[in-house]
């Protein structure tokens, strides 16, 4: 016969109580099985634990040893099964999750970040900043939990949700002629003819496809006169007055001397953002958790997406 963690329990409410009936009213057992349960474990220990006689119960050495040792044991239950149950509901493990540069940027998700991590502030969340391409094949590994990117071809065993969708702007340098013309009528024709500042090919951004589709759409091969690989060093070179760009709207949040952010006419200039998990590998407790929160609709965000 093997200690149980039923005999520890039982040994520890009599020790505590020293007093085998109230100790069995704690336990809500009848006072006959706790007797025989205690004398079980002491035959088990193979050491008088308890001293009793009609009036009186104590502990002996050996059972103040014992006590110490059982009360570690059942401490350490208790605490791996809070943090199985901890974990089950999604308040610790880990979380890895794929962005694109854009993304602290985007209200939506940069609040719900923060309010996900007071909430549950035992989940370690790992960020890699990747563009939308580069986090494909994490997500197919395993290496990423989810994904917030931009609209693009997916592989059938990544789904996708929408977050949001925002809209495109024209970045152009402070007091160029564009930025005089009235609220709400730029478009793509007013930028045929101007040097652009652009990502390279070689980044491989969903948005170096995306935008030059919507440039073709309106008839427009841009002029691309510098090509970099982030949108922060973009948006310094059109400060610096070396061209202009289109970037989403949640970039019009970096405030840099010498940049101008205007709003297009262009109905379709517009950009997703999605979250994107796999659809076979079930996700952690953690991760469900936030996937809620960041799709939960909120008033700002429906108004962002205007």
């Amino acid at each position: 016969m093997n200690i149980e963690l039923r005999h520890l329990r039982y040994f520890i409410a009599v020790a505590e109580e020293l007093h085998f009936g109230r100790a069995a009213q704690r336990l809500r057992i009848s006072q006959p099985p706790l007797s025989q349960q205690i004398q079980a474990l002491e035959d088990m220990v193979g050491a008088r634990l308890l001293a009793r006689n009609n009036r009186n119960v104590s502990l002996t050495q050996a059972g103040e040893m014992f006590l110490k040792e059982a009360w570690q044991v059942v401490d350490q239950v208790n605490r791996a099964a809070e943090k199985a149950a901890r974990l089950e509901r999604g308040e610790s493990g880990e979380l890895t999750i794929g962005f694109t540069s854009s993304a602290p940027f985007i209200s939506q998700v940069s609040r719900n970040l923060r309010a996900f991590r007071l909430h549950h502030p035992d989940v370690h969340i790992k960020m890699r900043e990747i563009n939308t391409k580069q986090q494909l094949e994490p997500l197919l590994n395993g290496e990423l939990d989810l994904g917030v990117m931009r609209n693009t071809r997916l592989p059938e065993a990544l789904q996708h949700r929408l977050l949001l969708q925002e809209p495109m702007l024209a970045v152009v340098p402070e007091g160029h002629p564009l930025t005089y013309l009235a609220p709400g009528t730029l478009r793509f024709a007013h930028l045929a003819d101007e040097p652009f500042v652009f990502f390279s090919r070689e980044v491989g951004t969903a948005l170096y496809d995306e935008t030059l589709l919507l440039l073709e759409r309106a008839g427009i091969t841009p002029y691309i006169t510098q090509e970099v690989g982030e949108a922060m060093t973009i948006i310094g070179l059109v400060s610096a007055g070396l061209g202009i760009s289109i970037l989403p709207a949640s970039f019009g949040r970096v405030k840099l001397d010498g940049v101008s952010y205007l709003p297009l006419a262009e109905p379709d200039a517009v950009t997703e953002v999605w979250l994107v998990n796999h659809r076979q590998r079930p996700l952690t407790a953690a991760a469900k958790s936030l996937m809620s929160l960041l799709l939960a609709p909120s008033c700002n965000d429906a108004h962002q997406r205007k």
